[in-house]
């Protein structure tokens, strides 16, 4: 009988090193992944009058119970992938048969009585808005670049020149985009000509600009409950002082102590956001400030963890204890 459920895609190894933790402490655990309802993993769930759900996830093969469901007191929800819907159907058929997917079989986990959860959908979701996350950084206290978000060329132009110093260009939907069949990477880019921002294909669609902030070096803070793990980010390239994750190869990394104050603001940070769970992107100027870029409340920790020894498997492993103690 699972107490921990986590909700992740089968070769994610950095779960994987919770699910391990979790073992070695006891604490039953059950993985799943959405992918695999409702072709290969099944589901029933009741409800009535003052009640709470009930009811259990089985391997549709076998009839195995996998997750009782009222058992459940944590879920740790990570990088699950799309439902895989039956491709007998039309696409028409597809497309309504999905949506009754994530509104049952997702709205069932989301409703599961007094469950703790590492992050709770609707709060991540509402999290991926970098709009969203900049307001309430900034509410909080943290220092962030000023920030234009625009489809007015003329506009986009006058900010950059009035503002006076380098810009660059980010995209708001993270970097990885399709592109007819093929997978495009869009890093933060800076911005050398502005008078390409005058261009008319700039209407299109809203774009993120921002001051170029002069780096001494950058940082990842994970966040875990009121817990903090940062790590400075070193680059030895160019390529990877204007955006790091664009050459791994040029980086080293040293574990250290953001200020208190900044350690604070960012745990007040994701409180504000809903999320228990985050991992930051940071940047400490050349003035000494500690800069906010943004949030992945499902980011990557575990190269960091293989790198430098940071205890966030620990922590997560403690933070979902804690909802499966109550």
């Amino acid at each position: 009988m699972a107490h921990v459920l986590v909700i992740t895609d089968e070769d994610d190894r950095t779960a994987s090193r919770v699910t391990s933790e979790l073992a070695v402490r006891g604490v039953p655990v059950a993985r799943i992944d959405a992918t695999d309802f409702p072709t290969k993993l099944h589901m029933s769930a009741r409800i009535g009058t003052g009640a709470t759900w009930t009811g259990q996830l089985v391997d549709a093969d076998t009839g195995r119970e996998l997750v009782t469901l009222s058992a459940v007191r944590s879920v740790y929800y990570r990088r699950p992938t799309q439902f895989t819907m039956d491709q007998e159907m039309n696409r028409a058929e597809r497309v309504f048969a999905y949506g009754e997917a994530r509104r049952g079989f997702g709205g069932v986990l989301q409703a599961l009585d007094g469950a703790l959860w590492v992050n709770d959908p609707a709060a991540a979701a509402r999290a991926e808005y970098k709009p969203n996350q900049l307001a309430a950084a900034a509410a909080v206290g943290l220092n962030i670049p000023r920030t234009l978000i625009t489809n007015e060329p003329e506009r986009a132009y006058e900010w950059a020149k009035d503002l006076g110093r380098p810009i660059i260009y980010k995209p708001l939907s993270g970097i990885w985009h399709a592109d007819e069949g093929k997978v495009r990477i869009i890093y933060t880019s800076p911005v050398t000509d502005l008078d390409e921002l005058r261009a008319p294909a700039l209407e299109r669609t809203a774009h993120l600009f921002q001051e170029q902030v002069d780096k001494d070096h950058e940082a990842r803070a994970i966040i875990v409950g009121e817990q903090v793990f940062a790590v400075a980010i070193d680059a030895a390239s160019e390529a990877a002082r204007t955006d790091w994750r664009s050459d791994y190869d040029s980086l080293t990394y040293r574990t250290i102590d953001l200020p208190g104050e900044v350690a604070q603001q960012l745990v007040a940070l994701h409180m504000r956001l809903g999320l228990r769970f985050g991992a930051v992107d940071l940047i400490h100027d050349t003035a000494g400030r500690w800069v906010f870029l943004e949030t992945n409340q499902s980011g990557e920790w575990g190269w960091l963890v293989a790198k430098t020894g940071i205890g966030v498997a620990d922590a997560l492993t403690d933070l979902l204890i804690k909802g499966y103690d109550t």
